[in-house]
């Protein structure tokens, strides 16, 4: 009887597994969103940045992988913004407090966004901190990508420059 239940229950956790990596797919449209800035009532959306390559990052204060990823970005928006290049990142954590005080510890010029009730995290299918999506100019989505190391940051920005060089 034990082995039963365990082989349904693991059946179950494949299922809603499968379910959710299937929710969105390269290649793509990437869904709309409409989510205010973090600390204003003013929102930004999805379609504002069509034209653009734009990378979405879900990620949250308490993310170890996060304190890594943003300075490296960061570096980066700065150096392909006049390109043609946008960064959105959209903050998970419920209290707003939280992610105001990462942002003093890795300050940030690109758009940070709220998502405090998981509402596009759920869209998006997140299920680790922090998730990308690399979306194109047409905003289809083209990469996406779980977690983040260092060494990620090559990959990242091969996929970036690729992209902002299509017509």
């Amino acid at each position: 009887m034990k082995r039963l239940i365990s082989k349904t229950a693991m059946m179950a956790v494949a299922i809603s597994f499968s379910c959710s990596i299937q929710a969105l797919e390269l290649n793509a449209v990437a869904p709309e969103f409409s989510l205010p800035k973090l600390g204003s009532t003013q929102s930004s959306s999805l379609s504002q940045y069509r034209g653009k390559v734009v990378y979405i990052d879900f990620w949250a204060s308490w993310c170890a992988p996060c304190r890594t990823s943003f300075p490296l970005l960061e570096k980066f928006y700065q150096a392909k913004q006049k390109e043609g290049f946008a960064l959105v990142a959209i903050n998970m954590d419920e209290e707003i407090a939280a992610a105001q005080r990462f942002l003093e510890l890795y300050p940030a010029s690109f758009d940070i966004l709220r998502d405090a009730e998981a509402q596009w995290a759920d869209t998006y299918a997140v299920e680790t901190m922090p998730t990308s999506f690399i979306i194109d100019k047409k905003g289809v989505i083209r990469h996406i990508h779980n977690g983040f190391a260092k060494d990620d940051m090559a990959d990242i920005e091969k996929i970036v420059n690729q992209l902002l060089a299509e017509k």
